[in-house]
């Protein structure tokens, strides 16, 4: 049995430390914060396996040597820096080391480690616990065999990881999702379309397309050359600006958060409030319909196999 260390108790910290103590590791969840790991500790709930700890020189002697470690603390630079870099002095060089961070540049985050070699990132999205996708993000240091070894540990786990191979901001994902929210501010200040209308073409156009079969697959089905005519039009028209959107920066201003504060595109109501806990329960299920077709591929490959060995 693998043991693991995830440092921040976070949402994301908790959620991690469920996934793998879920897979069958030991795992350590530190956090200096006595409240905070109470918290997780509660939504976890009680294991043999699962221990918490302000720091990781207060677990005890017994719990054993750590195979891996991941660091989910807040998405500040230098906070990010001075942990992975006490990480890689405390830890021997075997140990391998994930930033979870959500874009911060993976060369940045290892400057002050030793032994970088044995560091990447490990991008999960949230809930780190259900969606499977993990960006795997190489510093420039990082070996190949730290980047095979990230990649088998992830997958035994479950995740469908997207292995990059090279670190740049905001890694592939953040990268597609920005793009389109973009043009959809863009679409908000131009009044084309109020925030519903473009979650309801966004879920019930895109959406249900998006979770079965990628952009470029989609390409592929629509036509190359249809998209190529489309794009010669399109392109020069689309939102093109290099600063947030003015509507963004009213919300902020205006304490305007979402969710965190009832108010943002939406009123957060209780009504708003039940829709989405009823859509993140119905995560498992999408994740379900897109893993099947995975799964017939997997069974109609090794028919194949099959067939011609006989």
């Amino acid at each position: 049995m693998e043991t693991g260390i995830v440092i921040g108790a976070g949402i994301m910290g908790t959620a991690l430390a469920r996934h793998f103590l879920k897979c069958g590791h030991r795992i350590a969840l530190i956090d200096p914060d006595e409240a905070a790991r109470a918290a997780a500790a509660a939504q976890i709930g009680p294991s043999e396996e699962f221990i918490t700890a302000p720091t990781p020189e207060a677990l005890p002697a017994a719990w054993g040597p750590c195979h891996f470690v991941i660091e989910a603390v807040p998405e500040r630079l230098e906070l990010k820096r001075q942990v992975l870099g006490a990480l890689s002095r405390q830890f021997g060089p075997d140990t391998l080391i994930a930033s979870n961070t959500s874009g911060l540049r993976a060369a940045d985050l290892a400057r002050d480690m030793t032994h970088p070699e044995r560091f990447a990132i490990a991008h999960f999205f949230n809930p780190a616990d259900l969606i499977p996708a993990v960006e795997l993000v190489p510093a420039p240091a990082t070996s190949p065999q730290t980047m095979d070894l990230w990649e088998a540990l992830l997958t035994r786990s479950g995740k469908k990881v997207a292995r990059l191979r090279a670190d740049l901001p905001g890694f592939v994902a953040n990268r597609l999702q920005h793009a389109m929210a973009r043009e959809c501010f863009h679409l908000l200040e131009a009044g084309v379309i109020d925030a519903e209308g473009l979650d309801t073409l966004t879920r019930y156009a895109l959406g249900v397309r998006l979770a079965l079969i990628g952009p470029i697959l989609q390409r592929d089905l629509n036509g190359i050359d249809t998209h190529h005519a489309i794009a010669r039009y399109l392109y020069p028209d689309l939102a093109a600006n290099t600063t947030p959107a003015q509507v963004l920066d009213d919300k902020c201003a205006a304490g305007m958060l979402g969710r965190k504060t009832a108010q943002g595109f939406y009123t957060w109501d209780a009504r708003q409030e039940r829709r989405a806990q009823r859509v993140e329960a119905l995560l498992p299920a999408v994740i379900a319909l897109a893993r099947q077709i995975e799964t017939e591929e997997n069974d109609d490959a090794e028919m194949g196999e099959q067939a011609r060995g006989l």
